[in-house]
């Protein structure tokens, strides 16, 4: 019980000193900005230790982080196979065809009242559709490599990043619009020079939103049948044999990767759209 104690008295004192950052002068610093998740992660991965040691928590429950460390560094191979497998192959090539399609298909939608019309409906029935149920459909149709998780993923981003750029693509104001046919600009100058630089923060909205949908795609796509490598392979497989450090070990991997793709993504953002509010602090 004193590793238990411990744990709480250290939740305490994480939980003081975020407080005290967050709270005080210089909390809107990047330093203090940076250092409040910090200490919360690092204060919950603590407590997590300690609370599994001191309950004696059976390892297919709930393995200790040290654990999940310890099989990560052991199993960096495999690791690195299943994320080429899984993230490279599956999700960013779906990623890629995708939001492609998406966005030529949202330029295509503007410029017709009846795609709009007849294409966004069909779109937000689509992506109501279970990825359950869809995903067996698909590997059946594209077999059971990569092709079929590149499938599913492109079904799942393709209908949030058309929704968002259509969206997009309308929100200059019709006064914009009658601006530049005053100035005889042709369609694909009022496109480019004012309705896609308006669309862009509703791209990348998009796009932010597809990069997760694509990770978690690939993952339960193969489930339904994979060649014996991937993160859904071997998460499927470590359950059935009860290695749940295993299974800690590729969440790890996807919760990183799922993080660095998004960060890059918001970077080039970030880049692409200073002009905006949102990205001038």
């Amino acid at each position: 019980m004193m590793l238990v104690a411990l744990a709480l008295v250290l939740w305490g004192l994480g939980w003081w000193l975020n407080l005290r950052i967050a709270e005080g002068p210089h909390a809107q610093s990047r330093a203090a900005r940076l250092a409040v998740p910090l200490i919360f992660g690092a204060v919950v991965l603590a407590v997590w230790e300690l609370l599994v040691r001191g309950l004696q928590v059976p390892l297919v429950i709930l393995p200790a982080p040290s654990l999940i460390a310890a099989r990560v560094a052991g199993s960096l191979p495999i690791l690195w196979a299943d994320f080429l497998q899984t993230f490279v192959k599956g999700a960013l090539t779906g990623y890629v065809i995708g939001c492609t399609a998406a966005i030529l298909t949202a330029v295509l939608v503007d410029r017709s009242d009846f795609l709009r019309r007849g294409v966004l409906p069909v779109g937000n029935f689509v992506a109501a559709l279970p990825i359950v149920g869809t995903a067996p459909i698909l590997v059946m149709w594209f077999g059971f490599d990569w092709q079929s998780k590149a499938a599913v993923v492109v079904a799942m981003v393709f209908f949030p990043v058309l929704v968002n750029t259509v969206a997009g693509l309308r929100e200059t104001t019709a006064m914009q619009r009658d601006l530049m046919r005053t100035y005889a600009a042709s369609y694909w100058q009022e496109f480019f020079k004012l309705r896609l630089p308006a669309a862009m923060p509703f791209i990348f909205n998009g796009l932010k939103i597809a990069t997760t949908l694509a990770l978690v795609g690939a993952i339960v796509a193969e489930f339904f049948g994979s060649p014996t490598l991937g993160m859904g392979f071997r998460i499927s497989a470590s359950v059935g044999q009860l290695s749940l450090d295993m299974v800690w070990a590729e969440i790890v991997v996807a919760a990183l990767a799922g993080t660095v793709f998004y960060g890059l993504v918001a970077l080039v953002e970030k880049a692409v759209t200073f002009w905006h509010p949102s990205q001038r602090g």
